[in-house]
């Protein structure tokens, strides 16, 4: 038995949260009774976590096993003592069955299963087990339209418009394992096709509506689409003229924009065909390793990648959304990001619902005052958005915030990229709470480290890994990695593996997963320093990947668009530092002989990599050079371009093309 063990505490008690770190002392050990039991069911939690992970390494076995027993002991101590004065517990006592509240494999008082068994189904957990009285009754999704109008969607309907999904996907034989995308704006039917799809056990892939027809046929083509899900006036702009190069995709389901019928040659009418699926859905059986979502993420030398997650992973959307934002039972929650988006998805399809909250749905775009207006006529209490909206209401102004009564806001989060200090302190100013940060990539499937409700915010921070979330600092070496355990220390922030809401491959890319990942750790990329008090700080990217407006865009696909121009003959492109999107894309392009760069050509280039790319990925600057750096193999330079635009040392150029040996 070790002298002494420290641990980090985060335990619902009552109405509020004990979060904190304390170090246990063998002898004699004295704490509070309420955070010596919320310790004691951390102990139980991790034992049940080292029992439930395949990766569960032997030294967590025997931290949980040792940290079980002593508490074990003090708490019956605690307890008897109490007992003996004829003094009431501070908390209400559970059997020891139900003393877990952290373990990864869901206990029943959190997740449900499928019935008599079955497996465990993100849908189900979200819907069917709610659609019940009394909970049938309650809204799943207030959706708010463009023009005013809106749609209340109850539990009950849920589950029957999510079957009517389910049995269209079945009746065109499209099953377990076939990748159904949708392409759609926020619309109700989006939210139904992707928990219909996981109800029938396919793999459901969100492409954002913002995106171009390369982007779109790049996603489909790689995961070799089955059935697409869009709206007619999306599928004539984007999609019909890809359809030869999709010999995949066998089913497009069309929704007429004006909520009539299509009837567009090569594809079915989605309401339709739903009309006439009359019936319940029986969820099949459901491994909790059958894959579920595939959200695709850019790189920067590669195709984009397609990160798949697992029905398993509502595990961990569950339990984040209760730990890092606060969500409780009777909350409004409104998640301003779109489905595309790997948050989207997971924070305002999938954790709302399976905690039973209002989730709030907006299908219009970015303006200051409809989302002020919003928060006030729907009470919105936890609202999770992101640091570039965060800016544009800055700028908007705190006065235009406070002509509106926001009252109802009891908790705000953010994240995409890292928040400044200055948001944090204008949010208190505006909002009277404050915006916490936290972090987690398309990857990780889950907020893994986070600025926690209870605990002080440390502005500019990323957080405190979650419970269960074992994160380091590390630097990679030939034989694997090493981890800097001195605060301070910059390295590449690494996520011990085994959490239920990890990627479990890049689709078609069994080597380019295998690269993520070394000595038990996940890699994620990401610079960052920790603090002698266990904050995240985040440093930048160890990579060439752009966060722009909230996007992730990969220099390779910009540049690619580019290339397809008949005046372009190389391109680079970087991020240069905005204060609004956080970074704009820029593009150095070289031309071809018989091409004078000038003002008409860079506007008509600007136009081509719209045109392919859609505004959301699109380059927003243009420079001309005569010849862009590369490397002697051939490979451009962004790193030099970049510190050349930014006036940045240029490091390293020693592998320049060109320069001395």
């Amino acid at each position: 038995m070790t002298d002494r063990v420290a641990v980090d505490v985060y335990s619902r008690l009552g109405d509020g949260w004990i979060v904190g770190t304390r170090e246990l002392a063998t002898p004699g050990l004295v704490l509070p009774g309420e955070a010596l039991y919320s310790l004691h069911m951390l102990a139980q939690s991790l034992a049940e976590r080292a029992r439930l992970c395949p990766g569960a390494d032997e030294e967590l076995r025997a931290e949980a096993a040792e940290l079980r027993d002593l508490l074990q002991h003090r708490l019956s101590h605690y307890e008897a003592t109490l007992h003996e004065a004829a003094l009431p517990l501070p908390y209400e006592p559970l059997d020891s069955g139900e003393r877990t509240v952290l373990s990864w494999g869901g206990s029943p008082r959190q997740l449900s299963g499928l019935p008599g068994g079955r497996g465990l189904n993100i849908a189900y957990e979200a819907v069917d087990r709610h659609a019940l009285p009394p909970h049938g009754a309650k809204v799943a999704i207030r959706w708010l339209g463009r023009q005013g109008e809106g749609r209340d969607i109850d539990y009950a309907e849920l589950r029957t418009l999510t079957d009517r999904f389910a049995l269209v996907l079945r009746s065109l034989g499209v099953g377990p394992g076939d990748r159904v995308f949708a392409l759609c704006g926020r619309i109700p039917e989006l939210y139904v096709a992707a928990l219909g799809t996981l109800k029938n056990r396919s793999v459901f892939c969100p492409l954002f509506s913002a995106f171009g027809p390369e982007p779109i046929k790049a996603r489909l083509a790689i995961a070799q689409a089955r059935v697409l899900v869009t709206t007619e006036s999306l599928y004539r702009r984007k999609v019909e003229g890809l359809r030869a190069d999709l010999p995949r995709l066998e089913h497009v389901l069309l929704l007429a924009d004006d909520g009539g019928a299509t009837a567009v040659p090569g594809t079915a009418d989605l309401r339709a065909l739903m009309n006439g699926a009359a019936g319940e859905f029986t969820i099949p059986d459901t491994d909790p390793e059958d894959p579920a979502l595939l959200h695709f993420t850019s790189g920067t030398t590669g195709p984009p990648k397609g990160a798949v997650h697992v029905h398993g992973a509502v595990v961990m959307h569950h339990r984040t959304a209760q730990q890092a934002l606060d969500l409780r039972e009777d909350d409004v929650f409104w998640c301003t990001a779109d489905p595309g988006w790997v948050t989207g998805t997971s924070y305002g399809i999938i954790a709302p619902l399976t905690n039973r909250v209002t989730s709030i749905v907006d299908a219009g775009d970015f303006d200051a005052d409809r989302w002020y207006r919003i928060i006030q006529d729907q009470h919105v209490t936890v609202w999770y958005t992101a640091p570039t909206a965060i800016r544009m209401l800055m700028k908007a102004g705190t006065g235009l915030a406070r002509r509106y009564d926001l009252s109802s806001l009891r908790f705000l989060a953010s994240v995409g990229e890292p928040l400044n200090p200055e948001a944090v302190h204008w949010s208190r100013e505006a909002f009277g709470t404050p915006f916490h940060d936290n972090w987690w990539q398309t990857e990780t499937g889950g907020i893994m480290i986070a600025n926690y409700p209870s605990l002080p915010i440390r502005e500019g921070s990323m957080g405190k890994p979650l419970p269960g979330i074992r994160a380091a600092v590390v630097r990679r070496t030939e034989s694997g990695v090493e981890v800097l355990g001195e605060p301070g220390m910059q390295g590449e922030l690494a996520i011990r593996t085994g959490w239920p809401s990890m990627f479990r491959g890049y689709w078609g890319e069994p080597e380019r997963y295998a690269k993520c990942f070394a000595g038990g750790y996940y890699l994620t990329g990401d610079l960052v320093k920790r603090d002698a008090d266990g904050y995240y700080w985040f440093v930048g990217r160890a990579d060439d990947v752009i966060k722009t407006s909230g996007h992730l865009v990969g220099p390779f696909e910009v540049e690619s668009a580019l290339l397809e121009h008949p005046a372009v003959v190389e391109a680079g492109v970087i991020g240069r530092p905005d204060p609004v999107a956080g970074e704009v894309i820029k593009a150095f392009v070289s031309l071809r002989d018989g091409f004078e760069p000038g003002e008409s050509l860079r506007r008509e280039l600007l136009a081509h990599a719209r045109r392919r790319l859609g505004a959301a990925i699109a380059p927003k600057e243009i420079a001309f050079l005569p010849t862009l750096p590369r490397t002697r193999s051939g490979k451009i330079m962004r790193r030099l371009l970049k510190a050349r635009e930014l006036g940045l040392p240029e490091g390293d150029t020693s592998t320049l093309e060109g320069s001395a040996p």
